[in-house]
């Protein structure tokens, strides 16, 4: 691959996933490890597709760092920004399914709170494609300021920002304190990402992604988009000053796994298509190749292993229009 590459930045963690079916952290009688974090997923699945990546942030020298170096390392993701702090022990995550069939995390916050503005200067943003950010890298100092930091860099260079709000409530005191320190990062991306969940936990309760949409008051992003699992997809972009009616798109219909890592995967493939697009213009079709990537996430374990390659979502699509 060559080319600048999407950076993605952020939490980095084992995934500890419930092997079972248990719908509570409570009743899980066995866990898989696998490597995960949201950017680091995002990073891998953009690697998949075709597109030059990278990841900024910390782990340990742990084993578990060991490992999760390794593993970005083995997909082609440049690692020069992903450092081991000695003495550090990487973060880990536990990970399952609610009722309703959705990812359930909660998050043990080691290593990867100490990204700080020394590595996101290493991280050379002003060459980067994009990059792509999250909620939880801001719920922590000094992880916080990088983040801000890295936007800040982001702007200055004309480098688009995604921000893929992945809301841990468990990592938040307040519904004031996550919209007081996410609406920096939420007023300068370019691209807003965000499940309905994460939508309600940010902006109060709404019955779908349209009224999410419509109640944004961002003046910068270009563009919009609300998941909401097997319910489908809303997006919007903005024209002539203001974000368009929302448009859903149906979700495709899958014998679903494991949930973990499905909104990863289609994160990284809408970057994708608006990478192809040279971030003009967003459409049904797009968001379509995102579903699909989100949906063939979930037919195998997660996180990373179950990312998909370009040629098997277009074999998925392929299949399904």
């Amino acid at each position: 691959m060559t080319g600048k590459p999407v950076l993605s930045l952020g939490e980095i963690l084992i995934d500890l996933i419930a092997s079972d079916e248990s719908t509570s952290l409570e009743s899980v009688s066995s866990l898989d490890v696998r490597p995960g974090g949201a950017p680091a997923n995002a990073a891998v699945a953009l690697a998949r597709l075709g597109e030059p990546s990278a990841f900024c942030g910390v782990v340990g020298t742990d084993p578990f760092g060991n490992r999760m170096v390794n593993a970005l390392a083995t997909e082609d993701v440049n690692v020069a920004a992903l450092r081991q702090e000695a003495g550090a022990n990487t973060s880990i995550a536990f990970a399952w399914k609610n009722l309703r069939g959705d990812g359930e995390f909660r998050i043990l916050r080691m290593a990867d709170v100490l990204l700080d503005s020394s590595d996101i200067e290493r991280a050379a943003i002003h060459n980067s494609a994009a990059i792509v950010v999250g909620s939880v890298s801001l719920t922590a100092e000094p992880s916080r300021s990088a983040v801000y930091l890295a936007v800040e860099l982001a702007k200055r260079a004309s480098v688009p920002v995604c921000f893929d709000a992945n809301i841990r409530p468990s990592l938040w005191s307040d519904r004031a304190e996550m919209a007081r320190i996410c609406g920096p990062v939420l007023q300068q991306a370019d691209l807003i990402k965000l499940s309905l969940d994460d939508a309600n936990a940010l902006f109060g309760e709404a019955q779908n992604g349209s009224e999410v949409i419509d109640g944004l008051t961002t003046e910068l992003c270009t563009f919009v988009v609300v998941t909401d699992g097997a319910r489908g997809t809303w997006f919007s972009s903005r024209k002539n000053g203001t974000l368009a009616a929302p448009v859903l798109v149906p979700s495709f219909e899958v014998n679903a796994v494991d949930p973990t890592g499905a909104g990863d995967a289609f994160t990284a493939a809408l970057v994708s298509r608006l990478m192809a697009n040279r971030w003009r213009t967003l459409s049904k079709v797009d968001v379509q190749f995102a579903s699909a990537a989100g949906a063939l996430a979930t037919t195998k374990r997660g996180a990373m292993a179950s990312l998909p390659t370009a040629s098997e979502v277009q074999a998925f699509l392929g299949n399904q229009l």
